[in-house]
């Protein structure tokens, strides 16, 4: 369907008005009034767009400002924002790519971080069996810190399991858990530990629960030094410094807002039907469901959510997105739909 605005909480399709639990706003930042007066006056100060390289001899204070402010909020050695996640992805494949490390991958990565020639984690729910073997070699491991079609964070206690022959990189996408998931919604990156990894690599979209334009990478200061060097990056616009700026000016109204999505978050689930088959956990704003008349159920009672085709899925994904910006009567009209639904699947 083609709406003619941003939908918040509401949406209006065909000039009738619904309530809207899709997208990936967690925390309704796009369309907040404090959040949008912020952008503008960082718009006006950084201009609309800066479409030149990083490598340029101009070169925007900004850049260094918000790569230390993440760096830190994330807690990695350094960090480096792209023009978007997905391209934050292919520079780590691609440099990753150009040494002698083997690739693997956890069932239904996401494609921006899906090697060309990797195999999967496991097979038949075992690991891999060459990850158990004592031949000494550098492999890559990457990986969802939130997998499509969960809500529960990924558990990475099988790095316990590699053989200690093997030199390990973790490559972990964090476009659906930085905001929202860790110790102070700042991510899973620094929570995984293993004395046989080498190296910790995060990548994630800036435009999920931040409502940013652009993507990043964190890792230690060597490998954030060798990135800026890529061809790729070299010759790729920046991220927008506008919406950096905001980012960086927005830190109180960003807590408030993470504060807001946890309340929404244990007023619905208090009392949604915990014996239906819908996925979800308490502590996470997406509730999935794989019976694809869930989408046509809601609608019916003024609900739209999102559902469309997602890579590595068979069929339609249909996502129920708890936001920030819900109020309790639209959380207790959704509570109450589903409830009555109990037959969901």
């Amino acid at each position: 369907m083609i709406v003619e605005h941003f939908p918040d909480r509401t949406i209006k399709v065909e000039g009738k008005t619904y309530l809207y639990f899709g997208g990936t706003a967690y925390l309704g930042l796009p369309t907040h009034k404090l959040f949008q007066k912020k952008l503008i006056q960082s718009i006006t100060k950084w201009g609309s767009f800066y479409g030149s390289s990083r490598s340029s001899n101009i070169k925007l204070s900004i850049f260094n400002k918000a790569e230390e402010f993440f760096a830190k909020q994330i807690g990695a050695e350094a960090s480096l924002t792209t023009s978007s996640g997905t391209l934050a992805g292919k520079l780590v494949l691609d440099c990753l790519s150009k040494t002698n490390a083997i690739f693997y991958h956890y069932p239904k990565t996401h494609p921006a971080i899906l090697g060309t020639n990797s195999s999967p984690l496991f097979i038949k729910g075992k690991l891999h069996p060459n990850l158990l073997n004592d031949n000494k070699e550098n492999i890559v491991i990457t990986a969802d810190a939130v997998l499509a079609l969960e809500v529960e964070p990924t558990s990475f206690s099988f790095l316990e399991q590699i053989s200690k022959q093997k030199n390990i990189t973790l490559l972990l996408d964090e476009s659906h858990s930085l905001g929202i998931v860790g110790k102070e919604a700042k991510g899973l990156f620094n929570t995984i530990s293993n004395k046989y990894l080498v190296r910790k690599i995060m990548v994630s979209s800036l435009g999920k629960a931040l409502g940013l334009s652009g993507g990043i990478i964190a890792s230690d200061k060597d490998f954030i030094e060798s990135m800026k060097s890529e061809t790729l990056f070299v010759s790729s616009s920046c991220a927008n410094p506008g919406y950096l700026e905001a980012y960086l000016q927005s830190q109180s109204l960003i807590k408030e807002q993470q504060q807001k999505l946890k309340e929404n978050l244990d007023f619905l689930f208090n009392e949604l039907n915990s014996e239906s088959t819908l996925k979800f956990n308490k502590n996470y704003p997406v509730i999935y469901c794989e019976n694809e008349n869930i989408y046509d159920y809601l609608f019916e009672h003024k609900i739209i959510i999102s559902n469309f085709k997602y890579p590595n899925y068979k069929g339609l994904m249909s996502r129920i997105v708890v936001t920030a910006n819900h109020t309790k009567s639209d959380l207790q009209m959704l509570q109450n739909v589903l409830n009555k639904k109990k037959d969901a699947k």
